[in-house]
């Protein structure tokens, strides 16, 4: 039977009821129109009749008078449908009126039309209409019949239209079922319809972050496997040399030591990649609606502890006075923290920071300003284990702000100053992501 889950059988459903529906209202309209307009035509006639009637003498209607009811009465004798009678009628007042009969299966209309000369006279005439009840059963029947037929071509009409609506939902499941991480295709959607235009195009956006995600952790793999291999061969070499011949205890602690150093670096890369496994787990993370400027706020006192110790100073240009949003406080907390910290490390000494922000129609604008050394823009910055300038790291803390600006559904840019040298690392969270 059918499934209250199913979209398709929910669609056949309503439309059947409300086409039947439809389909006995407008029948039961139609009757009642033609059985009204059949015994308006009959009423007419009749009180046409009993006009030209009224009109002749008495002495005409007393010899014409015919008691209907007469039990000598036959339709062979009395060929006839209609019958006149002369009625007196007392307390009945001087109006036209109409009363139904039925005798020996027979059904019968009769108009009593007042006499003017004769008070309490009436003319009566009396027409046999079981002919047109038996017309009437026959239209009843006729439009019942039709009814059926009727819901049941529209009932296989709801079948055939249901079946072509959900096409392109079969097609959209299809093209999904056969894609995986080594097979991500791009769905066609000027072949779908314009209602699953916008669903395509999600989809394809889908599609795109997947592809995204999916080299990049390929890249990560293939970098993190190349980043340990080189020291862990290096540490292997000084391990053999040292061994190959006796030496001072001095030689081999400077061995040692060495490999601790190497070792540490090691550590920190693995700590890197932890973290990238801890942002997708944030991606997980239900949005929660918070004030965006007083969030900043929060976060800027905190890296200016960190500038201080090093030297360098924090500056605040933040506006509007509120702002409210629902996002995910800890991807943009690894998209801020990237941006400060990137700027600390290549900011010279009794350097300035600025932390920035604003709101346009675009979105919300947050920007991180250095007085470093500046970047190659050719150069893929947000790839990781990719390292520029003099200062150690993993070189995957770009490549984590920008996974976490993806899963934000935002976009991440950084460039050179324009008016002196330095950087600026810009987040952008769109509009359509804000709830003011």
């Amino acid at each position: 039977m059918f499934s209250q889950k199913s979209i398709r059988d929910s669609f056949i459903l309503q439309l059947v009821s409300a086409s039947a529906t439809l389909i006995v209202i407008f029948s039961v309209i139609l009757y009642n129109y033609i059985k009204i307009s059949i015994f308006e035509d009959i009423t007419q006639e009749l009180t046409k009749q009993a006009s030209i009637i009224a009109t002749s003498r008495t002495s005409s209607l007393e010899r014409m008078g015919v008691n209907i009811f007469d039990p000598s009465l036959s339709s062979i004798n009395n060929p006839s449908d209609v019958q006149v009678t002369v009625a007196i009628r007392v307390n009945q007042g001087n109006v036209v009126s109409f009363e139904h009969s039925e005798k020996e299966g027979q059904k019968f209309l009769t108009i009593y039309y007042p006499l003017e000369k004769r008070k309490h006279n009436f003319i009566g005439i009396t027409k046999n209409i079981s002919n047109t009840d038996i017309l009437l059963d026959k239209i009843l029947r006729n439009i019942l019949i039709i009814n059926l037929s009727a819901i049941f071509l529209i009932l296989f009409y709801a079948l055939f239209l249901s079946r072509m609506l959900i096409l392109p939902v079969r097609s959209l499941t299809h093209k999904l079922a056969t894609m995986n991480e080594n097979f991500l295709q791009i769905i066609d959607i000027k072949t779908l319809p314009n209602e699953f235009q916008p669903l395509g195009n999600s989809i394809n956006k889908l599609v795109d972050r997947i592809q995204i995600f999916v080299n990049s952790q390929k890249e990560l793999f293939i970098g993190a496997a190349h980043e340990l291999k080189t020291p862990l061969a290096v540490m292997k070499t000084k391990n053999e040399v040292t061994l190959l011949k006796p030496r001072d205890n001095e030689k081999y602690i400077d061995t040692i030591k060495s490999n601790n150093q190497t070792i540490n670096e090691m550590n920190k890369m693995i700590s890197n990649i932890l973290e990238i496994g801890r942002q997708e787990g944030a991606q997980f993370e239900k949005p929660i609606e918070i004030d965006l400027i007083h969030f900043l706020q929060e976060q800027s006192n905190n890296y200016t502890i960190l500038a201080k110790m090093e030297e360098k100073h924090i500056e605040e240009e933040i506006t509007p006075n509120n702002y409210k949003i629902t996002i995910q406080p800890t991807l943009l907390v690894h998209i801020l923290q990237n941006f400060v910290q990137n700027a600390i490390k290549f900011t010279p000494k009794e350097g300035k920071i600025t932390i920035q922000s604003y709101a346009d129609k675009e979105g919300f604008h947050v920007s991180v300003i250095d007085e470093g050394i500046g970047i190659d823009e050719s150069k893929d910055l947000f790839a990781p284990f990719k390292r520029y300038g003099n200062q150690t790291g993993a070189g995957l803390g770009l490549f984590l702000a920008k996974s976490a600006a993806d899963a934000l559904g935002a976009t991440i840019s950084i460039k050179n100053r324009i008016d002196r040298q330095g950087t600026i690392a810009s987040l952008l969270i769109p509009i359509k992501k804000i709830a003011v």
